[in-house]
């Protein structure tokens, strides 16, 4: 049982460290939003790196935001039957959500998403933009 306390442990601070990381890269992409808007409208430059940093910090921020707000019972969701349950019945109500929709979606992804983000990292696949960022392979390394 210490085997599973501690793998339970982990994973929390895991959650807690990709936690505190989003909400860096929350105020990393209003300040790059900022800075993209302020470029273009007051000295007309644009920057498809910039654009595109702004993509990867979005798609970041979900990816990664994912285990603190399932660790923290924030997801959205309609909970019209959820709110009235006792303790107990949402507690299964939580388990059965963990056990058939949320292990096989997540391995499901995994699976699916495998061998997309292995040939991307063999090929260190790059932006298809002239001038956009060269780590494509690094954004898909999220996905699974």
């Amino acid at each position: 049982m210490s085997s599973l306390l501690r793998l339970h442990r982990t994973l929390d601070a895991f959650a807690e460290w990709t936690g505190r990381v989003t909400a860096w890269l929350a105020l990393a992409l209003v300040l790059v939003t900022f800075a993209v808007v302020v470029l273009r409208y007051a000295f007309d430059i644009g920057s498809i790196a910039l654009q595109e940093s702004i993509l990867y910090l979005h798609a970041t921020l979900f990816l990664l935001g994912a285990a603190y707000t399932l660790k923290h019972d924030a997801h959205v969701r309609v909970d019209i039957f959820y709110r009235e349950m006792s303790p107990a019945a949402k507690a299964w109500v939580d388990l059965a959500g963990v056990l058939f929709l949320l292990l096989p979606v997540c391995l499901f992804l995994l699976w699916v998403s495998w061998d997309y983000v292995t040939t991307a990292w063999a090929l260190r696949e790059g932006s298809h933009e002239a001038g956009g960022l060269p780590w494509v392979y690094l954004l898909k390394s999220l996905i699974p």
